[in-house]
């Protein structure tokens, strides 16, 4: 009798049944939906919008508020936005970060600390939202300021005062990608610098300011993935959270 075959023998029926309820994860055929997750992390599985259909997106968000937790969707669409609320009375949609939030209560209560989110500019602005979204949605106080780029560098000054008052700031910049450097060399907190895929043709669709970002000579700057502001906006959570 091989190894294998005697663990099957001693395993008692209905083993794998019993393990997925213990990691807890829910399998509908197209998608494993991870509720365990929120006890890992801290908030519960985002769902990922783009790829999946409106119908998929809408019985995922179903599964998950479901089972008793809030519901985050990012690059989402308006499509898939209606088949959600119709099943989800209580979703919101946020258009400029394509996002859908479906939370079971309203949250009064805060973070004291506060994530600032700045964008280099207006163009910016969907990966910014998605950022200052996400944060949100997670429970943290966010200060948004936008289009204080360095073409006019003045306009950043100007804030300098209101960002020094957040725990961690998040910085989005398309272009060359040089608004978390002058920041980080103006400011003590943590940053966290996100490229965006804005820009002409030698931006190389995010790519030029992501290498400035990872090249900058000022400490203290973390660089996360072109155009991912949720990621920026979870890691700026942990940051708070601990």
């Amino acid at each position: 009798m091989t190894i294998r075959t005697g663990l099957k023998k001693r395993l008692k029926p209905g083993w794998k049944k019993e393990m997925r309820q213990k990691l807890n994860y829910e399998d509908v055929g197209f998608a494993k939906i991870d509720h365990h997750r929120i006890k890992r992390k801290g908030f519960p599985e985002t769902i990922f919008g783009q790829g999946k259909t409106p119908d998929q997106t809408a019985k995922i968000a179903e599964k998950i508020y479901s089972n008793g937790q809030d519901v985050l969707i990012t690059r989402t669409n308006k499509e898939s936005f209606i088949a959600v609320k119709s099943i989800l009375q209580n979703a919101e949609f946020h258009e400029t970060a394509k996002i859908i939030a479906i939370s079971r209560k309203k949250q009064t209560k805060k973070t004291k600390e506060s994530i600032c989110v700045l964008s280099a500019g207006t163009a910016d602005l969907p990966t910014a939202e998605e950022a200052a979204v996400t944060a949100e949605f997670l429970g943290n106080t966010v200060q948004r300021i936008f289009d204080v780029g360095v073409a006019g560098i003045h306009r950043l000054m100007n804030n300098l005062k209101k960002i020094k008052k957040s725990k961690v700031v998040i910085v989005v910049a398309g272009m060359e990608g040089a608004l978390p450097s002058v920041v980080g060399g103006l400011i003590d907190r943590p940053i966290i610098a996100v490229p965006t895929s804005v820009g002409y043709g030698s931006s190389f669709k995010g790519l030029a300011a992501l290498l400035t970002m990872l090249n900058s000579c000022a400490p203290g700057i973390a660089v996360v993935n072109i155009d991912n502001g949720y990621g920026a906006a979870v890691m700026a959570h942990l940051i708070l959270r601990k």
